[in-house]
């Protein structure tokens, strides 16, 4: 009795944890990202404010100074944003591109990843993996260049093949209708390379001794890839998703701007996004106040949207949810 009276005592009252050298390790490894967080995350939320006021700016006065005496805005900003003739648009473009970059950018590097993993060789299996990996780390920029070569009106490989079969040129960047096609395939060829190597991890991680057992039990391939690793991929394939549903309300600006190189009258309907239209309207000298507003409408929609995939996913499956 005197021992377990002496048991719950110490499990009542436990002692405080002393501060190891391990916990200094850490803590001084995690510093540069809290550093990083709070200088380039928290800081710059302050400047939430300017969607709200009627942002002037005062000669000889610096940035603090014009934000306090600007006249608030209240409302209006936002106002113009909703108001604005090219809401559905940018609505449209935005969310309908993001959604079947969601649905390839899944499947596709899943496929891609499977496929590696059943491949013997392991040296053929570096090759794919970097061919594929290595469009990652290309800049939208350099892209452009290359995709220029390929559709220039004048020395453009595409048009020199229809020239070969009898066809006329194609100015590809007035021709709005081809242009979905043509970013769709230039993000699936540069993201999917960096999520097939995310979801090969996982692969690589599934217990071995799963395989063995199926292969005793006379499973064939596809049966092992349907029962063994579709439902251990689950997981890391919920919480992809549920990331890149958190960003259903921003573009790739490189992507969406660089590759029809500038958003052209006659591309407007097809490319333009949220983040174009927010660049235009800082090119143009638009009040900085209102694509403030529409840069916080992004972040209030993300935000709101990634809470709502996740309760719905924990609706479904409690264990896969993020939070």
């Amino acid at each position: 009795m005197k021992k377990d009276k002496k048991t719950f005592h110490a499990q009542k009252n436990p002692r405080k944890k002393r501060w190891r050298r391990d916990d200094t390790e850490l803590t001084l490894l995690a510093l540069p990202t809290i550093i990083w967080y709070i200088l380039f995350s928290f800081l710059p939320m302050f400047g939430v404010i300017i969607a709200f006021k009627n942002y002037k700016i005062f000669i000889g006065h610096n940035f603090f100074y014009n934000l306090y005496h600007s006249d608030w805005a209240g409302l209006d900003n936002f106002e113009f944003l909703i108001k604005s003739n090219d809401l559905y648009i940018l609505l449209r473009n935005t969310i309908c591109y993001n959604l079947l970059f969601i649905a390839l950018g899944i499947l596709i590097p899943v496929t891609l990843a499977i496929m590696i993993s059943l491949i013997y060789s392991k040296r053929k299996s570096k090759v794919y993996q970097t061919m594929m990996f290595f469009p990652h780390f290309m800049s939208w920029v350099v892209i452009s260049y290359f995709v220029f070569a390929f559709l220039s009106m004048d020395k453009g490989v595409l048009n020199g093949i229809l020239h070969v079969f009898g066809k006329e040129s194609i100015q590809w960047y007035m021709e709005s209708k081809y242009w979905p096609y043509i970013l769709t395939f230039m993000q699936v060829w540069k993201t999917m390379g960096y999520s097939m190597v995310v979801y090969l991890a996982s692969i690589t991680g599934i217990d071995v001794t799963l395989y063995e057992a199926a292969v005793i039990d006379g499973a064939t391939k596809w049966q092992q890839v349907k029962f063994i690793t579709l439902p251990c991929l689950k997981t890391i394939v919920i919480m992809m998703f549920i990331l890149n549903v958190g960003r259903i309300f921003y573009s790739d600006f490189g992507l969406f701007y660089q590759i029809p190189r500038g958003v052209t009258g006659s591309l407007y309907n097809t490319v333009t996004t949220l983040d174009t239209y927010v660049f235009n309207a800082l090119q143009q000298s638009n009040p900085i106040g209102m694509t403030a507003a529409a840069t916080f409408f992004q972040s209030v929609a993300c935000c709101i949207t990634i809470l709502a995939a996740n309760w719905i996913v924990k609706k479904l499956d409690r264990d896969n949810a993020i939070i």
